[in-house]
């Protein structure tokens, strides 16, 4: 493709309203095509969602569109004019500017000279800093942000902060097009609600937003058209009203769903108890009495900051505890470390799989057998002829055991984490945040595999920052509030009473009629 930014002669756009148009955009690496003609068009102020699978085409497509990839084939146009974008600064100077998931900001330095970076307006031969704090501020206010300090230094700002400083750097290049990848992948409850708030003051302003999630709920939240892709190919575009939850699902997947959350596997009994705590407590959890049944599946709800991943670290080792009695298949048990938890038969998915789960730079194979070695290493010749079973169990999709895991997709990557545990053979399962960043179809295997677990006779306890995912897939809930146990609330309890619970802003018994708020629904169908 040429390296002209723009064409001198305007493309009929097909509607005044389309700020930018991709048509027949194919691209492919190595040969293997990742992208098939596809079509899509943008509108001023609206916000057009872009969803699929791990592995559907999603960032290759915006990448196109933000200059870091060229196109084998097709066109885009943008605001009427035929573009080629061969650079990101190309395209951030056209006023077509994206924000990635891993942000590209620079700690050490400070909120004014992040947003300028490479472009600092000068004074007289010399940079002006307080020109340049004084622009940010104002693109800050523009938004309604008034507590960012446009000299704080960045390394200083929350993950939210940092998202709305890379929001107010494309807003410092003119942007009538921006681009959101999983915006809210590491945002808490409010500050997934103060990013609402500044895409509708974006929208308002005319600006259109492209936002990819995995969060169907934030898609049907925001967007006023949604654009699926699957397998590199476009699937369909069409206004989220004309949309309900199961068909978006089933588009993206690619066949119908019977349940997004899964049932008990047929035969499935609640046995005995397996793993019990008493008044359970260290400096980050108070008071805890709760009881693991071999069979089901207990939700663990709370907001942010409740103790919900203290407390699984708790029962793992990880920060033991101090005060109470643990019980394990009915024998008195204590863990100091996580390594003492494994051997008795306990597993932890944790959240953060990239810096907690993996070792990105080693093979699928090695990754899979990462806790066997370090604690069963007598076992690692068995466990080694278990890995490919268990990996194809798992459905995860790779070029082979030997490939290094931070070339697989985040779906992909999280089934080789629980792989790792997997063949430990564990009787109790922790799972903190399991689907967090990974797509509806990995979901659903997570869902599955967790039914199975319990079908097999282990128990297992889920952290969940997604009401519908404790809802749909618990068998019991707990809810944490303030370090304390809060509540235990029966299967399908309504997200009014979970809340109820996590707030203690009313009795969670307390009937449906005395919830306020009907915004909040039943929580029951949205995946």
């Amino acid at each position: 493709m040429s390296d002209t930014m723009l064409s001198d002669a305007p493309v009929p756009s097909g509607g005044s309203d389309v700020v930018l148009r991709a048509q027949g955009i194919s691209k492919s690496f190595f040969g293997v095509r990742v992208l098939t003609d596809i079509d899509i068009d943008v509108r001023r102020g609206e916000v057009h969602g872009l969803v699929g699978e791990n592995g559907a085409g999603k960032s290759t497509l915006m990448k196109i569109l933000a200059g870091v990839h060229h196109a084998d084939a097709g066109s885009v146009e943008f605001e009427g004019r035929q573009v080629a974008f061969s650079h990101p600064r190309q395209a951030m100077d056209a006023g077509l500017v994206t924000v990635f998931q891993e942000f590209n900001l620079l700690p050490e330095r400070t909120v004014a000279q992040n947003v300028f970076l490479g472009r600092e307006p000068r004074r007289g031969g010399f940079v002006d800093d307080k020109g340049m704090q004084r622009h940010t501020r104002t693109l800050l206010e523009g938004l309604g942000v008034t507590f960012i300090d446009p000299g704080a230094r960045v390394g200083s700002l929350t993950v939210a902060e940092q998202q709305i400083v890379e929001i107010v750097k494309a807003l410092s290049f003119d942007a009538r097009v921006i681009s959101m990848d999983e915006p809210t992948a590491a945002l808490s409850d409010h500050e997934v609600e103060l990013l609402y708030a500044i895409i509708r003051k974006l929208t308002a302003r005319g600006v259109a937003v492209v936002y990819v999630s995995h969060r169907l709920k934030e898609i049907f939240d925001l967007c006023d058209r949604i654009t699926i892709l699957k397998d590199g190919a476009l699937v369909s575009t069409d206004a989220t009203a004309d949309l309900t939850d199961a068909e978006l699902v089933r588009r993206m997947v690619g066949r119908p769903l019977q349940s997004y959350f899964p049932g008990p596997v047929e035969g499935t009994a609640v046995g005995d108890a397996r793993l019990e705590l008493t008044g359970c407590g260290n400096e980050f959890v108070d008071g805890v009495s709760l009881t693991l049944r071999a069979g089901e599946i207990v939700g663990l709800a709370g907001l942010q900051g409740s103790g919900r991943t203290e407390l699984v670290e708790g029962i793992f080792g990880v920060h033991g505890f101090t005060r109470g009695a643990m019980t394990l298949d009915g024998r008195s048990v204590r863990f100091t470390s996580p390594r003492a938890a494994v051997r008795a038969g306990l597993a932890l998915v944790t959240e953060d799989r990239k810096a907690q789960g993996l070792a990105l730079g080693q093979s699928v194979l090695d990754n899979s057998l990462l806790v066997v070695r370090s604690v069963f290493a007598g076992r690692t010749r068995a466990s080694r002829k278990r890995v490919p079973g268990i990996l194809s169990s798992l459905e995860v999709s790779s070029r082979g055991v030997d490939q290094e895991a931070r070339f697989l997709s985040g779906g992909n990557q999280q089934k080789v984490v629980l792989a790792k545990w997997l063949v430990t053979d564990p009787q109790v399962v922790l799972f903190d945040e399991p689907t967090r960043g990974i797509d509806v179809g990995a979901k659903v295997a997570v869902y599955q595999l967790m039914r199975q677990l319990a079908a097999e006779g282990k128990a297992v306890l889920m952290v969940s920052s997604e009401l519908p995912e404790v809802i749909g897939m618990s068998d019991r809930i707990l809810v944490m509030r303030d370090g304390e146990l809060a509540a235990e609330l029966p299967a399908r309890s309504a997200e009014h009473e979970v809340l109820a619970a996590a707030t203690g802003s009313i009795d969670a018994g307390a009937a449906a009629d005395e919830i306020a708020d009907p915004r909040l629904g039943d929580g029951g169908d949205r995946p």
